[in-house]
């Protein structure tokens, strides 16, 4: 039997627009409008992260979904509620170490290798049958990183857009992606 993966990017809000590590602010009913012009693909298993964007995105497009620990976003550590500028102001060297090596963890928080093996246990853990899953943006960079087999310096090289969704077909061991595509808008059914 096949999984089929479903991972779903969530709406824009302040934080990411602000480059802010991990503050898990909820998201603006502003930022929820156009969620709910969208409709998701079903599926048989419906997971979120426990970040409020992640949830409330899953609730604006109308999912029931169950929290999902491993698809949050990577642990910032002390960089937590900070913005990237301002960590990079007071340690520029730490936040180039950040991209540039993928062992590299802020303190107290989680590297990119660690975050890789976290999405490829959750993957590894999954049963036949299809998961939506509303996540975050670097959980689906981890999560492409190790189903696909790619270096860790990849993480940094994936972009994953809000609103899009995002396919893995296979099982451990074996994957195959369908790359992001938008969350259809007012038509239910899955997408093409």
């Amino acid at each position: 039997m096949t999984v089929r993966v479903m991972l779903v990017a969530p709406a824009v809000g302040g934080e990411l627009r602000e480059a802010r590590f991990g503050a898990d602010r909820p998201l603006a009913e502003a930022e929820l409008t156009p969620v709910r012009a969208r409709t998701a693909p079903p599926a048989t298993t419906v997971l979120s992260a426990p970040s409020p964007r992640c949830r409330q995105t899953a609730e604006a497009l109308g999912l029931t979904a169950a929290v999902e620990p491993a698809l949050a976003d990577a642990e910032a550590g002390s960089w937590r509620g900070r913005a990237l500028a301002e960590v990079a102001a007071t340690d520029p060297a730490a936040v180039q170490s950040w991209l540039g090596d993928a062992e590299f963890a802020p303190p107290g928080g989680e590297s990119v290798t660690a975050l890789c093996a976290r999405l490829g246990r959750w993957l590894g853990s999954l049963e036949d049958g299809s998961v939506l899953a509303v996540a975050e943006p670097a959980a689906i960079r981890a999560a492409l990183v190790h189903a696909l087999d790619l270096p860790p310096a990849a993480f940094w090289r994936l972009d994953v857009a809000p609103l899009t969704v995002t396919r893995l077909s296979g099982r451990a061991g074996r994957w195959n992606l369908r790359t992001g595509a938008p969350l259809p808008q007012g038509v239910e059914g899955q997408l093409p």
